[in-house]
């Protein structure tokens, strides 16, 4: 805990950008395709960060067995791919965090479950990323968040010993990863937190309200 931090990682979707409505528009998308009602925004929401597989869940329910889970996969990132930024957008406050990180010299990158090739497209809309020094994605090596792995190779590359280094992520998930590879981890309680969800059991180092209070956590 007394460790000085000389980096920070940062989870993506419900983190850094708020990707939630791109997300249900590719589920609506599909939804519609099959005739099934479409999925409001404050119930895909939550399950933003949970990617095709947990959005799909929501949408189909106890119908996502009588479907081809690949193709409607399939379906459901090929419609996001070619929809991927018209309506994401950086969280208020992110820009500056981003921009501190890099006046103070504070190397940082992106650890996340999304896709690689998916957040290698997403990114290029968004200046901001144009210091980010790891992309790391949930198929770029065997194993994903929760497994520490990910986490450790972005230390690697942004060449910060991991005690040394800020995880920040919105899921329990982000949090268990981040204390696995021995990481200081902070919940982004902006995020895509479920209401009533109860954080204090996820074992965090520390809770952020807003991504400018990150700052305060680097010492």
């Amino acid at each position: 805990m007394h460790n000085k931090i000389s980096g920070v990682l940062f989870d993506l979707d419900g983190t850094l950008l708020d990707t939630a409505n791109d997300l249900g528009a590719a589920l609506n998308y599909v939804l519609r395709k099959y005739n099934l009602a479409e999925v409001a925004r404050e119930d895909y929401r939550p399950i933003a960060s949970d990617g095709a597989l947990g959005l799909l869940t929501l949408g189909f329910a106890d119908d996502l067995d009588a479907y081809d889970y690949e193709q409607l996969r399939a379906e459901f990132l090929a419609f996001y791919e070619d929809n991927i930024a018209v309506h994401t957008c950086l969280y208020p406050g992110v820009t500056e965090l981003l921009s501190t990180l890099n006046e103070q010299k504070i190397p940082w990158g992106v650890v996340t479950n999304k896709p690689e090739g998916l957040t290698r497209k997403l990114l290029p809309h968004y200046p901001e990323f144009e210091k980010c020094l790891s992309l790391i994605g949930g198929d770029t090596f065997v194993n994903r968040k929760p497994h520490p792995e990910p986490i450790l190779k972005a230390c690697e590359e942004i060449c910060v010993p991991s005690e040394q280094c800020l995880y920040v992520g919105d899921a329990l998930r982000d949090i268990e990863a981040g204390n696995s590879a021995n990481t200081t981890t902070v919940i982004a309680k902006w995020g895509y937190i479920l209401a009533g969800e109860d954080c204090k059991n996820w074992q965090a180092d520390y809770h952020a309200e807003t991504p400018l209070a990150v700052l305060s956590f680097i010492k």
